[in-house]
């Protein structure tokens, strides 16, 4: 099938899983637990382009289209802790943002407690998620729960969100901007950690050797840096309509960004270098990787 027919398979199955996976509270359950799920999925649910998701269902895929299926757990504990980190990110002691893949915020649809105890039980959702589907398999169950973690702790997820915090502080204290490596800092944990996870995820579904898993996670880092290049550059040229969030935001609040720092030219340049070490990184694989190296094309080129 073509590239966008085999995305939009990709994702349809993980809105499928998504909602098994997740599932919603009973009608009769306690109102505070009720409210929780009820915020858990007005975020989780919003659609978005599910790129982690579908990064770990297509490294599965190399190993065999018979492991998509089995990977679909490790997907979705992937995108929850994503959506977790978003509800976080646009609280207002972080970003202070009120749209969010098209809707309001999680804090400004429910309230901010709300939105940050529905951002601690996705993240808590994801670890019991792949604890209990693949319990079956033991060791295959401490190396998702392993790699997850290491993505989304205090060295990486979290720890490049406390500096991204940091510089915007800066700017608006006169202390001197970020520095190109003070930000590749940043994005590598921020955004890449989560996109090596995604891609790794999915090959230790599928059983792939660990050099294998060294090239997926090298594509990932690469592929990461080029999103979030792409991400500064859209913020700061596309409107609000397309992006699904605020637009402009990232100027107006002083954050430092590869456009602040390199401008609109050479950012572009940048998120064009990052893709093509990832594509060098994923024709190395084994298997089949025509849908990742045209993922990795469409994120350079995509709008939202």
């Amino acid at each position: 099938m073509d590239f966008s027919t085999k995305l939009n398979a990709l994702v349809a199955r993980t809105e499928t899983a998504l909602d098994r996976l997740v599932p919603a509270l009973p009608a009769d359950a306690p109102a505070g637990p009720a409210r929780l799920h009820a915020a858990m999925r007005h975020s989780l649910q919003a659609g978005g382009k599910r790129l982690r998701p579908v990064l770990a269902l297509a490294a599965a895929e190399l190993g065999g289209p018979e492991h998509i299926e089995a990977a679909l757990p490790a997907a979705i504990a992937l995108e929850c802790v994503h959506t977790y980190s978003l509800i976080h990110d646009d609280l207002p002691c972080m970003d202070d943002d009120d749209l969010r893949r098209g809707r309001p915020t999680c804090h400004r649809a429910f309230d901010e407690a709300t939105a940050l105890l529905a951002g601690d039980a996705l993240l808590t959702e994801a670890f019991v998620i792949l604890a209990q589907t693949y319990a079956a398999r033991p060791a295959l169950a401490a190396a998702l729960i392993r790699e997850l973690a290491d993505a989304a702790n205090a060295r990486r997820l979290i720890g490049g969100q406390m500096q991204d915090l940091l510089a915007e502080r800066a700017a608006g204290e006169n202390i001197p901007p970020a520095t190109s490596a003070e930000l590749e800092y940043i994005h590598l944990n921020k955004t890449a950690a989560m996109l090596e996870a995604s891609l790794v995820c999915g090959g230790l579904v599928a059983g792939l050797a660990p050099a294998a898993l060294e090239t997926l996670r090298r594509a990932g880092r690469h592929l990461g840096l080029a999103f979030q290049i792409v991400d500064d550059v859209l913020d700061a040229s596309a409107a609000t309509a397309e992006l699904g969030k605020t637009a402009g935001k990232d100027a107006r609040d002083g954050k430092a960004t590869y456009v602040s720092l390199h401008g609109l030219d050479r950012a572009r340049e940048l998120a064009a270098e990052a893709t093509a070490q990832a594509r060098a990184a994923l024709a190395e694989l084994p298997g089949d990787p025509t849908f990742l190296l045209a993922l990795a094309d469409r994120m350079l080129t995509r709008r939202n």
